[in-house]
């Protein structure tokens, strides 16, 4: 089950949030997260509340205030060729939507099994 969230400044449009997290889910779907898996977040913070470098560590151009922060928890296991074709297709899709993709960071954390409760207090996978 991955639990993405996404950090945005404000102010950002509904359309907006809905295209970067719609690839985001896409993106998942390719690398065999069911369709139905989707629990989604979104933090939309004052500049004073999410500060980031214009250019680190080797961007082609500065960030603006469209920077996306994308965090995917999910469990642990996945390979690096996993990651790179949801890499991969989450950028396809938001250059299509005419996004800047050097100005969307994916930080991918994860966790085992025991640690996902989805209802009732229940381990489902211990």
């Amino acid at each position: 089950m991955p639990l993405v969230t996404l950090t945005v400044r404000q102010p950002k449009t509904a359309a907006f949030k809905s295209t970067v997290l719609d690839a985001v889910h896409a993106a998942l779907l390719s690398v065999g997260v069911p369709e139905t898996d989707k629990f989604q977040r979104v933090l939309e913070l004052s500049a004073d509340d999410f500060r980031f470098d214009a250019s680190y560590p080797d961007l082609a151009s500065p960030r603006t205030d469209d920077f996306v922060l994308v965090e995917i928890l999910w469990s642990a296991g996945r390979s690096v060729k996993v990651k790179k074709k949801l890499l991969e297709t989450l950028m396809a899709s938001l250059s299509a939507a005419d996004l800047n993709t050097e100005h969307v960071m994916v930080c991918f954390k994860e966790t085992t099994w025991e640690n996902w409760s989805f209802g009732g207090g229940r381990l489902i996978h211990v």
